[in-house]
């Protein structure tokens, strides 16, 4: 691109997943159900294992900040996204659009290493079981949930910093429902290497490094679960890490299928995205409370609380 056709831009266009005007209605019902379900979903995750004190174990701690992390990733894009469809249009500020892409990146990556530390908990649980308490005391816990914020948000700010340095033409159409970091680099006319390098090496160490300790992880947790003798104790064993293998399963399955989708065209990555970004985390909550016999249980206490208090106050 010549330096002629470069400018001071202050928004971008957000093409979103369909331009069809007769499935807006639809698309805008879609999404605020599945947004409303997700938030709704883990918040009762959080506060089941907030207020049942059978819970109050590094495993559920683990799974109450994985849930407030979905939340948090899910508002990132889905209101912005409601709101686009409601009022019929597809702006996003310049500073609007890189405040997501940063809180984008880092709520992702502090859903990926949330996933590590849980697997790294399941780990310690099932092969050095008699070293659990001391091992995974509250410090290394907290110490661990720190770590992944500080971690993501080094990566977020990175990411988003050397995004600002670019310089964008009059093409400023994003084929996607958000401010995706790869779409708002290919739109600079500016020499973006440095942006795929760090794009890359981000993917390598923060995608490829978590997935490798959960593989060695599971890897450790099936060699300990074959050696046990009985068959019930190997259901209980691999019972207590079901629901997390679920996850993990769902999560970077639906990622690896929209790194695959996007080497075709724009939109099927567009569409793909759907699928780690807002259903799987909505999906979450109903994994850990049907497969998980601690939080159907804290459920049915609550529940079963409650409704003995309203018989009571109505009598």
């Amino acid at each position: 691109m010549k330096a002629g056709n470069e400018t001071q831009i202050s928004q971008f266009l957000l093409l979103g997943l369909s331009e069809e005007p007769e499935l807006q209605p639809f698309l805008f019902g879609l999404f605020l159900s599945m947004y409303l379900v997700t938030v709704l979903g883990n918040l009762l995750i959080i506060l089941v294992t907030i207020s049942d004190c059978h819970l109050h174990t590094p495993m559920y701690f683990f799974l109450s900040n994985l849930s407030f992390i979905d939340i948090c990733f899910v508002s990132t894009t889905v209101p912005k996204m409601l709101v686009n469809i409601q009022t019929q249009s597809r702006v996003i500020t310049y500073a609007g659009c890189i405040t997501q892409m940063c809180f984008f990146i880092f709520f992702a990556g502090l859903d990926i290493f949330m996933l590590t530390v849980m697997a790294f908990d399941r780990f310690v649980a099932i092969c050095h079981p008699l070293h659990y308490t001391v091992t995974m005391n509250p410090r290394l816990c907290g110490l661990l949930v720190l770590a992944s914020w500080i971690m993501s948000a080094l990566n977020s700010s990175l990411q988003s910093l050397i995004v600002l340095r670019l310089s964008f033409c009059t093409d400023l159409e994003i084929p996607h429902f958000f401010c995706e970091l790869n779409q708002v680099v290919h739109l600079a006319c500016s020499d973006t290497f440095l942006n795929d390098m760090v794009m890359y090496l981000a993917s390598a160490l923060l995608g490829g490094g978590p997935l490798s300790g959960i593989l060695y992880s599971y890897s450790k947790i099936v060699s300990s679960i074959r050696g046990i003798s009985s068959a019930q104790g190997k259901y209980k064993a691999f019972s207590t890490c079901a629901s997390h293998l679920s996850v993990v399963s769902l999560f970077y399955g639906t990622l690896l299928g929209v790194y695959f989708t996007a080497t075709h065209n724009s939109h099927s990555s567009a569409t793909a995205s759907v699928m780690y970004m807002v259903v799987t985390p909505m999906l979450n909550p109903f994994i850990y409370s049907l497969r998980n016999k601690d939080i159907k249980r804290a459920l049915k206490n609550s529940l079963g609380g409650k409704l003995e208090k309203g018989q009571l106050s109505w009598g």
